[in-house]
């Protein structure tokens, strides 16, 4: 067997196992299903309503905290659709402010707009979870790149809302975001 065949062969192996990791493991292959019946039941109409404290780090591709940042968030429902109002103040001093409509079905299915989500979003509520997928384009100064967003908020026993979110461009993973969210204390 000639070196160069063994070295395709190597890589062959190599890609394959690679891409067998990225189509069946990981975080972005978990699915709503994979939450149905635990507790306790997640209803955004409920946990994302009202004044919110969202703390979290955005991690770069190397998997280095980038940046760090506290959000002011206010929700408000009628019915089945919310309005999710955000301000971002980050650890450089950056503010960034987005505002979500939110359209939850009666199967739980949800279907969120904002101004950088060009084409909307697309989720799902599952017993105590919440799985969103959108493209969120970038500011400018951030290069206006267009990401593809994996988005998992999951609530937990005391009423936190864990959010963890990887950012793809050409499917491999730019930036993660891990955050907290919870009823904002008074006069926060």
């Amino acid at each position: 067997m000639s070196l160069l065949l063994v070295i395709v062969l190597v890589l062959a192996v190599v890609g394959g196992a690679a891409l067998l990791k990225t189509r069946l493991i990981g975080f972005h292959t978990q699915r709503p299903a994979d939450f149905a019946g635990s507790g306790p039941q997640f209803d955004p109409r409920r946990h994302l309503n009202g004044p919110i404290l969202c703390e979290g780090v955005v991690y770069g591709p190397a998997g280095r905290v980038s940046s760090r940042f506290v959000a002011q968030m206010q929700g408000a429902w009628q019915g089945n659709v919310g309005t999710l109002t955000e301000q971002f103040r980050y650890d450089n001093g950056t503010v960034q402010d987005r505002q979500w409509t939110l359209r939850l079905g009666d199967d739980g299915a949800i279907q969120a707009e904002a101004a950088d989500v060009p084409g909307g979003g697309v989720g799902q509520v599952a017993g105590s979870a919440v799985a969103m997928r959108y493209r969120i384009r970038l500011s400018e100064a951030a290069g206006g790149h267009v990401l593809s967003v994996v988005d998992w908020m999951y609530l937990m026993e005391n009423g936190t809302i864990m959010n963890r979110s990887q950012f793809r461009k050409f499917g491999i993973v730019v930036a993660e975001l891990v955050a907290t969210m919870r009823p904002a204390p008074e006069g926060v």
